[in-house]
């Protein structure tokens, strides 16, 4: 378990959606600094924040950002794109790029940040993923989470004799820009945040933030026609 209050934080794309909604639940529970990255931290609006420039594809950004923020204990892995390329027709440059920030973006700043946690006295990095990350409905989105999800369980094991537990992040579809063009029920990005916030602090291995993910979850046990309808035709 780690305590938010008094702890210092990083939060990568910390000025929308999730990621802002973050920054503001850990002032709430009385965390001491919270940095909120973005490619360009002028968007980066909560006033008690420390805005830091960070591309999490770019070793020397990361590099720069861990050297900056060298009293993190909580690193919060929320920055992603949704390119959802197809593996037959789109260009396979297409495909990386959801690879090159959702399951390297987390891997560079892991390794980065890792060594700053543990000389703070250990902590915890929280991985969000997706309910996508159990179903291959998206493409190279779904395929990047997936990747993403087999590296926290990794990470898990690695990091908890050194001190720094890990947690997964799983939600279906949140009001964020990323999902404006989807007509679905969706969570709110507070209720997202106080969940993902509730297992840090209870040393939760995986959060399902709503029903979506909690089904999809289930359905990995079952036979694949249950959550591919489709093949049972």
């Amino acid at each position: 378990m780690t305590a938010i209050e008094g702890s210092v934080v990083l939060v990568t794309g910390g000025s929308r959606g999730i990621g802002k909604a973050l920054v503001e639940g850990l002032f709430e529970r009385g965390a001491k600094k919270v940095y909120a990255t973005a490619r360009d931290p002028r968007t980066v609006t909560h006033p008690g924040a420390v805005p830091l420039a960070l591309e999490v594809t770019d070793p020397a950004s990361v590099a720069a950002a861990a050297e900056r923020a060298g009293d993190v204990t909580i690193l919060i892995n929320n920055a992603g794109v949704a390119v959802n390329a197809s593996f037959l027709e789109a260009p396979v440059d297409d495909v990386r790029r959801d690879f090159e920030t959702n399951f390297y973006g987390p891997l560079l700043t892991a390794r980065a940040f890792v060594p700053v946690i543990e000389r703070n006295g250990g902590g915890h990095i929280l991985n969000v993923h997706s309910a996508l990350s159990w179903i291959g409905l998206a493409g190279s989105y779904s395929a990047s989470k997936a990747a993403l999800w087999s590296q926290t369980n990794s990470l898990r094991l690695d990091l908890r004799p050194r001190g720094i537990d890990v947690t997964g992040l799983h939600v279906g579809y949140v009001e964020t820009d990323m999902t404006a063009g989807v007509d679905a029920p969706k969570s709110s990005p507070a209720d997202v945040a106080a969940q993902a916030l509730d297992g840090i602090e209870t040393g939760a291995f995986e959060v399902l933030a709503d029903e979506v993910s909690r089904q999809v979850k289930s359905g990995l046990s079952a036979e694949l026609p249950v959550l591919y309808p489709q093949l049972a035709a």
